[in-house]
């Protein structure tokens, strides 16, 4: 059984309700995986309330927008300096972080600021992530395993390089779209899975730009499309009207349809009604 809980669920930045892109997913075997998808600016808070950073195992990040993937930069200073978890052996295993080309390279510079004025510059330090962080790229349909599960990126439609996943394990399957338009590797991430977690930030009959985001409607379609048994929304922007994108989906869409808010789980099961 795979347990997925919303940890942050706003689209493009932090809402007043909500942390930007976060969700936790637990699966339940010989042991406890704890798989963190996108950690987004304002997440890692409300992430400590559901696991001990220790606990993780692995996170995996769609795509290289902050507020899919800058509070790794917290989770690194928790990693290397938080006293409370350093046993007398020093920091923790280095955590396995999966991106897009070039993650490494982007969180890095994130973290890292010049001494300039500084009058103790020797104090300030460069090093690099990787100390705590073991950085794989992702690439476009190569799977990859966390312990009992598997994931496969998709390239998708977004200005940057971004991915949706699949997650499957003991015949269930989770789909995380990331950001995407609507596109033919969304609809094959997402292919007949238990439960497509999708973004949403396009308000429908406002915003007509494509290439970045869906709708409403394209989310439904898209579930449709590829049979998917659950449809949950998220990434849906403050400035956003989560009813009139719920609607325009059902729309489209004719299974069970819930929308993404901080703390809420579901169970994944292979068919889940």
């Amino acid at each position: 059984m795979m347990k997925l809980t919303a940890i942050g669920t706003s689209g493009s930045y932090p809402g007043p309700h909500a942390a930007a892109s976060c969700y936790l997913l637990q699966i339940e075997a010989e042991q406890t995986w704890n798989i963190v998808l996108d950690l987004g600016s304002g997440a890692l808070g409300p992430l400590q309330r559901w696991i001990n950073h220790t606990d993780i195992d692995a996170v995996v990040l769609s795509h290289l927008h902050p507020d899919h993937c800058l509070d790794v930069t917290g989770l690194y200073v928790m990693h290397r300096y938080d006293p409370r978890f350093l046993d007398a052996g020093g920091p923790p295993n280095r955590l396995a972080v999966y991106g897009p080309a070039g993650t490494r390279e982007r969180l890095t510079a994130a973290h890292h600021t010049d001494p300039g004025a500084s009058p103790v510059p020797a104090d300030s330090t460069s090093d690099g992530l990787e100390q705590a962080f073991e950085f794989t790229d992702m690439r476009d349909g190569q799977p990859f395993a966390v312990g009992p599960v598997t994931i496969t990126p998709h390239l998708v439609h977004h200005p940057v390089e971004a991915y949706a996943v699949r997650i499957e394990y003991n015949g269930a399957v989770l789909a995380y779209s990331g950001d995407s338009d609507a596109c033919e590797n969304l609809t094959t991430a997402a292919r007949e899975a238990d439960l497509f977690l999708c973004e949403a930030a396009f308000e429908d009959g406002r915003d007509t730009v494509r290439g970045i985001h869906l709708n409403g409607e394209r989310a439904g379609r898209t579930a449709q499309e590829a049979g998917t048994k659950r449809l949950v929304l998220t990434h849906i922007a403050p400035w956003t009207n989560s009813d009139t994108v719920t609607a325009a989906a059902a729309r489209h869409y004719s299974g069970t349809i819930d929308l993404a808010v901080p703390d809420r789980t579901w169970e994944i099961r292979a068919q889940q009604p």
